[in-house]
């Protein structure tokens, strides 16, 4: 169950776009940068390091997933659907988690989940559109369509479309989408050559389309012979048997489990996308009895420390991020809900997380109407220590023009 988002914008975005089967494959679509298609034999190397992204799609509300209980215009701000400190999890003086996240408690316990408090955008933007296009881009100024985890793959030299991977309904985000190839699913099985089913005789379903894309010199012809091979370098992960764990009804749960899936199956899939909605609520926001953000909170933990705990001895080389276009008003409106705001909270979770603990360089709240939660962090400061530490990939190029400032959150 999920709530009704009240932003045009956002539904339109939110849902399935137009990708059925690019170069003759079924239950996936095979992305290709227009000025750039890969041609050569791909090594289906495993990958070192893995990062799973996950976007919490319509601005979900930091203040309540990470509360600031010692902060007394919370509770000023938020009479009705403040979560109570004394209902706080991993409280210290300053944050606590909202309840619904107890699943997640022994990831804290054990190091392997933080939370960084205040992030977001360098100036405030409330459009869901405008702002998923900038977030994802994460390049001031740019004018193309490519985003930072398409610029970090890039970097590899094996330019394999197994690099990347969105999972799910949801169009692929801006994040991942660029020149480099990455592969789109939402059904790892249907991950075939179209018409290559039992009917398929001496395959000669694919020996037509070699035939006929084989020596092309379009780029078509070189991307239908990369599909081609990609979806024969992905057969080990139809190998891996489907997994037992108890996942959450849902989309999140879903494309979490193919996640894992894929990463136990080591094919070389070194970056993830996955979403998590709708997180919009502008009304029945609700508290701890009912409302939307009770049921997100614990879809997202569940989902969480699920995937983790079904990832086995392969846990040790994900890494995943939270991510929101932006957060909500301090103050609560006349719906029991929250309008569009500015600052949120990312967690961040499992390989080479310094956990157990918040960061933050705390504003303050104020109250008002149109009061914000101000950015003390740049959101890119977050992902530039992921990218350094986990994959050692040059940050001035996955975020250009950026300058970093250290958050402490991950290992050297």
């Amino acid at each position: 169950m999920t709530a009704q988002t009240c932003c045009p914008e956002y539904a339109g975005v939110s849902r399935r776009g137009l990708m059925l089967g690019t170069a003759g494959v079924a239950g996936t679509a095979m992305m290709f940068g227009a000025s750039q298609v890969a041609t050569s034999a791909y090594a289906a190397a495993p990958a070192p390091s893995v990062l799973v992204v996950l976007s919490l799609r319509g601005a979900a509300d930091g203040l309540s997933l990470v509360v600031p209980h010692a902060d007394p215009v919370y509770y000023q701000a938020r009479p009705r659907i403040g979560v109570p400190a004394e209902r706080l999890l991993a409280k210290d003086g300053m944050f606590g988690l909202h309840p619904a996240l107890e699943p997640l408690l022994p990831m804290w316990n054990a190091g392997t989940l933080a939370a960084v408090h205040a992030t977001g955008l360098p100036a405030p933007n409330r459009s869901h559109f405008a702002a998923m296009e900038e977030v994802e881009d994460a390049a001031a100024g740019s004018t193309t369509r490519n985003g930072w985890l398409n610029r970090m793959i890039g970097l590899d030299a094996t330019n394999s479309p197994l690099q990347g991977l969105n999972l799910g309904e949801a169009v692929p985000p801006t994040s991942i989408s660029g020149p480099q190839p990455y592969m789109s699913a939402t059904d790892l099985d249907g991950i075939k050559i179209a018409g290559a089913d039992k009917w398929d005789i001496g395959q000669g379903r694919r020996r037509s389309l070699n035939t006929l894309w084989g020596q092309d010199t379009s780029a078509l012809g070189a991307t239908a012979r990369a599909t081609f091979q990609a979806v024969d370098e992905f057969a080990p992960v139809a190998a891996q048997p489907e997994s037992s764990a108890s996942y959450p009804d849902g989309d999140l749960g879903d494309a979490l489990r193919h996640a894992a899936r894929v990463i136990r199956a080591d094919v070389g899939v070194q970056v993830i996308t996955v979403d998590q909605g709708d997180w919009d609520m502008h009304t029945d926001l609700g508290n701890l009895d009912r409302g939307q953000m009770r049921l997100n909170a614990a879809n997202l933990a569940t989902a969480m420390a699920v995937f983790f705990a079904d990832l086995g001895t392969m846990a040790g080389k994900v890494t995943l991020v939270t991510m929101s276009e932006f957060g909500r008003r301090v103050t609560e409106n006349s719906n029991w809900g929250l309008d569009h705001g500015y600052g949120n909270v990312m967690f961040v979770a499992g390989a080479g997380v310094v956990g157990g603990r918040y960061y933050s360089r705390w504003p303050g709240l104020s109250t008002g109407a149109d009061a914000d939660l101000l950015v003390t962090t740049d959101y890119r400061s977050v992902l530039a220590e992921v990218v350094s530490t986990r994959f050692n990939a040059d940050v001035s190029r996955v975020f250009p023009g950026f300058t970093r400032e250290p958050v402490g959150v991950m290992r050297a």
